[in-house]
């Protein structure tokens, strides 16, 4: 999803060091389910990679990922979080239970449009990471319109998102065969070096989109 608006906030604090406190909050994808061990999370993972993206920045990503959570549970403990401490970036994974487990679209557009305003009351920069895509997807043309769903409100809301739908099926119809390895045991949720390889896409993504005068693409295998 083409980035209308750059975390323009962020720029120059990566340019004057100091330190960067993300939220990461979502579902398993968050927590990590899927993973070898917790710091396989791609939080962690991205934590790293921003750390050595940016030397004289202390990064610290808070992992606030619940296994299972819709988006109506995450927007709660989402709204407790920004009234306990201050954040300077917000990660809010987003849809996938909501996409498998279907609903009223309508409410859950409403409830993404109320999560970013929630957010950009309490001050933090704003990033939005979307479904992952798997084949065993029961309802394609379902779990499609809660992923543009998500971009439809983000882009009226001029918020950037980490296209993780759209580029995981690509990979998968290119090489089904290689784009098992991204995937853990149950064919759902990511494996480690999904989540690699997802930190290392959000990674470029946030130097791009914290980078001025650039055009922005974030984007996420």
């Amino acid at each position: 999803v083409q980035a209308t608006e750059r975390l323009a906030a962020l720029a120059p604090r990566v340019v004057a060091g100091g330190k960067l406190d993300i939220l990461a909050i979502g579902s398993s994808s968050t927590e990590g389910v899927g993973a070898s061990t917790r710091d396989r999370s791609y939080p962690a993972r991205l934590q790293n990679l921003l750390a050595t993206a940016w030397p004289r920045v202390q990064v610290n990503i808070a992992n606030a990922g619940i296994g299972g959570e819709i988006a109506p549970q995450t927007l709660a403990r989402l709204k407790q979080a920004l009234s306990e401490r201050r954040y300077d970036l917000v990660i809010w994974q987003v849809g996938t239970n909501d996409a498998v487990n279907g609903g009223d679209l309508a409410a859950f557009k409403a409830m993404v449009a109320d999560g970013i305003a929630m957010v950009r009351q309490a001050g933090p920069s704003l990033a939005l990471l979307d479904p992952q895509f798997f084949p065993g997807i029961r309802e394609p043309a379902r779990y499609r319109t809660y992923v543009d769903a998500i971009g439809e409100v983000a882009k009226g809301q001029s918020v950037p998102v980490f296209t993780r739908y759209d580029t995981m099926r690509e990979w998968h119809e290119a090489d089904a065969q290689a784009f098992t390895a991204a995937l853990a045991a149950d064919s759902f949720h990511m494996s480690d070096a999904g989540y690699d390889c997802l930190a290392r896409d959000m990674a470029a993504g946030l130097l791009s989109l914290t980078a001025a005068g650039r055009p922005v693409m974030a984007q996420s295998k």
